[in-house]
């Protein structure tokens, strides 16, 4: 296994903050647990809704995102199955631990009078399908049994997506991967051709890596949450 276990937060870019805090607050009924000035972003603010103790929806507004459009079909999928530019997030589906649970959460998002669309039943998965602000596509899914993939890979779209066998096994058995004795791994060689987060000038980026861990680490580091804990 990766040591990957779950999501940890997936951030969303918002013009109002207010308003998707709200929104997930009162129709999806997620707890607000952070709201600070995001570390080492001027002017951003960062939110943070619970799922679980480790799982979180966040939001990102920062002034420049009021004046980008929002345009279906290029910036925002507009439902769950539609074309939206590689990269961006093309839906997001919260889980719940049962059937039961979906039919609650399905009835609790209609009461805010939100419309809803499911559930349906994909085997692998129930699911309900509806939007949040700002053109989110949003979903409820519960899987009361683990997926299994013997199942639910389907030979003619592995060949499709030019698969081969090995590369299909390896998939689905992933390698393990041990840290050196010796230390760390060394930075590699910035490569451009490979990805890299270009909001950042090249330049700018080409300095950022090539800083030490440690220092990243004393130097970087913001760990003090805005409303100091009572003693």
């Amino acid at each position: 296994m990766s040591g990957n276990n779950g999501i940890h937060h997936l951030a969303i870019a918002t013009s109002d903050i207010k308003s998707q805090i709200d929104y997930f607050n009162d129709v999806l009924g997620c707890e607000l647990v952070a709201l600070y000035w995001m570390h080492g972003v001027e002017g951003a603010r960062h939110g943070f809704m619970k799922l679980n103790d480790a799982c979180h929806i966040a939001f990102v507004e920062t002034p420049d995102i009021a004046g980008i459009e929002r345009t279906i079909g290029v910036t925002h999928a507009g439902s769950g199955g539609t074309p939206c530019a590689g990269g961006t997030m093309q839906h997001v589906a919260l889980n719940v631990d049962t059937l039961d649970d979906l039919y609650a959460m399905r009835d609790r998002i209609r009461s805010r009078g939100i419309t809803v669309f499911g559930p349906l039943d994909h085997g692998m998965c129930h699911s309900i399908y509806f939007a949040g602000p700002e053109d989110l596509s949003l979903e409820v899914a519960t899987s009361e049994v683990p997926i299994d993939g013997r199942s639910w890979i389907d030979p003619e779209v592995v060949e499709l997506a030019g698969i081969s066998a090995d590369e299909l096994e390896r998939y689905r058995n992933p390698v393990t991967y041990s840290s050196p004795d010796d230390g760390p791994v060394a930075q590699p060689e910035f490569d451009e051709s490979k990805p890299w987060p270009r909001g950042y000038p090249i330049e700018v980026y080409r300095q950022l890596i090539a800083v030490p861990d440690d220092v990243v680490l004393a130097k970087f580091s913001e760990n003090q949450p805005p409303v100091p804990a009572a003693t």
